[in-house]
């Protein structure tokens, strides 16, 4: 055993795997203990007020008794000469005393604990065992840890300041999945965050699932987000985006036109990026090709009746049968048609391999 006096700062910040002993023989010596610092030393006495530990300071350390009161509930024992470690919980108390704790000593292994799974981003499930205003109270080891109300995915908004508690009692007891994002013993916080575990999740998952995927592959999945520039589907554990542009044939402005958060949809993988973990989807091409079907259908000079469909900066898109349409560049000197007008137009080149139809306004 090491002799007493030697302490040793940042013990329960170091690297994961390693035990108290380990960690307590790998640090240098100090020249004044602080909170949160481990210590080594010997038992002088044990009696109703707590216990006094030769540390080899100028001060001995005090072990109040309601420290040991919950180490002697778990049948833990100790006498005057065992070698003991503890850590710094007050420098200097009001008398002038030396406080420190033999409980906090052995969380020490909860905190490298702690920290090792933040380091390691590692998913895993505790049930709280309380909450607060704020969150829940999460139980790691011999620590109580705390998860913030905004750390929980499915808290819904807008909650009164009456109605959030009452929310957060019935998380008390299920088994909820976390991840830790904050160790700090000398603060003693320890935080942990769902909607991280469940981001995590999600991309550990996602990077299993694309794995098995190939470009080609007719997926079924479910609708569950639309933006602006497309849809989000789950095709088994990850999302690909099925962009605006392969909703259709036709041209899309909304993808709620086409789709709804929920629909069972088949969808064609076109792209993956297993690097990144990004998949492209698609639904029209699941489809006939409305430019394969036309193939022979137009010539150049060809007049067609269409239907004004969308105004773009270069001119306006013309559909001119049911799935195609083409598009009409602006004219010098003459007026472009509304979105809804119906109007006479010329071929000017077709290229079904590139999905070009240009057209010409006929007056």
């Amino acid at each position: 055993m090491r002799r007493p006096g030697f302490f040793y700062a940042g013990a329960v910040m170091a690297e994961s795997g390693e035990d108290l002993e380990a960690l307590l023989a790998e640090e240098e010596p100090l020249s004044m203990p602080e909170r949160g610092h481990l210590l080594e030393g010997d038992v002088l006495t044990v009696d109703s007020g707590g216990m006094i530990v030769d540390l080899g300071l100028k001060r001995d350390g005090v072990v109040p008794r309601s420290d040991l009161e919950k180490l002697i509930a778990e049948g833990w024992q100790v006498a005057p000469g065992d070698p003991i470690s503890v850590m710094v919980v007050d420098p200097e108390d009001r008398d002038g005393n030396l406080i420190v704790s033999v409980a906090q000593a052995k969380e020490s292994g909860d905190w490298i604990e702690a920290r090792r799974r933040m380091e390691s981003d590692e998913i895993f499930e505790a049930k709280p065992t309380g909450f607060n205003q704020g969150g829940l109270l999460i139980p790691f080891g011999r620590l109580s840890g705390f998860m913030p109300a905004s750390h929980l995915s499915a808290m819904p908004r807008g909650l009164s300041a009456s109605e959030r508690p009452e929310w957060l009692r019935r998380l008390v007891g299920t088994e909820i999945p976390m991840k830790v994002i904050e160790v700090d013993p000398q603060r003693r916080r320890l935080i942990f965050s769902e909607r991280k575990a469940i981001r995590q999740w999600r991309i550990d998952q996602k990077a299993e699932t694309i794995e098995t995927l190939e470009e080609g592959q007719i997926l079924p999945g479910v609708v569950t987000s639309l933006r602006e520039f497309g849809a989000f589907v789950d095709v088994g554990g990850a999302d690909g985006l099925v962009h605006i542009s392969e909703m259709a044939w036709t041209r899309v402005e909304n993808p709620a036109d086409v789709v709804q958060v929920g629909d069972e949809i088949e969808t064609l993988v076109i792209h993956l990026d297993k690097k990144s973990h990004r998949i492209g989807l698609s639904l029209k091409q699941l489809l006939p090709s409305p430019w394969q079907a036309a193939v022979g259908k137009y010539e150049t000079g060809q007049l067609l009746e269409g239907e004004v469909t969308v105004l773009i900066s270069s001119g306006a898109f013309i559909r001119v049968a049911e799935d195609l349409e083409g598009l009409l560049k602006h004219q010098d000197s003459i007026e472009m048609p509304n979105p809804g007008d119906k109007l006479t137009v010329k071929v000017i080149d077709f290229d079904p391999e590139h999905e070009r139809l240009d057209l010409e306004l006929v007056q």
